[in-house]
């Protein structure tokens, strides 16, 4: 944790654990999935506390209101303190039609796997 009032943007994200590395989290901010009390910020913008963020990632959309400042990504509890959940939505839809092209396919769907044929090799016919 540090005394300062404010930490760039990019770094309490990363402390935050919202992002694995600086650089996703510098994408991300530049991408625009980031908010920042509701404005599209730049990654070296400064971020105090009481501040809310809204980020949207892949799997879900969340909008957090900043309670601590801290540069160092610790384990996941106490990433959990620097700030409050105000919300947060899953993102999990139905797999649409234009999936098919990017080499999506439903578990168990398709050819089988290497252990499936060991299993159907193992069979007694």
């Amino acid at each position: 944790m540090i005394a300062e009032t404010r930490l760039r943007l990019d770094k309490w994200l990363l402390s935050a654990r919202f992002f694995k590395t600086r650089g996703v989290a510098l994408d991300a901010i530049k991408g625009g999935k980031v908010e920042l009390n509701g404005h599209k910020p730049k990654p070296s913008k400064t971020v105090q506390v009481g501040d809310k963020l809204k980020i949207t990632q892949v799997h879900r959309t969340v909008e957090v209101t900043v309670l601590i400042l801290s540069d160092k990504r610790g384990n996941a509890e106490q990433a959990q303190t620097l700030y409050q959940l105000d919300s947060e939505v899953l993102n999990q839809r139905k797999p649409t039609a234009d999936m098919a092209l990017m080499g999506y396919r439903d578990k168990g769907a398709g050819r089988p796997t290497k252990r499936d044929r060991r299993k159907i090799d193992k069979l007694d016919w």
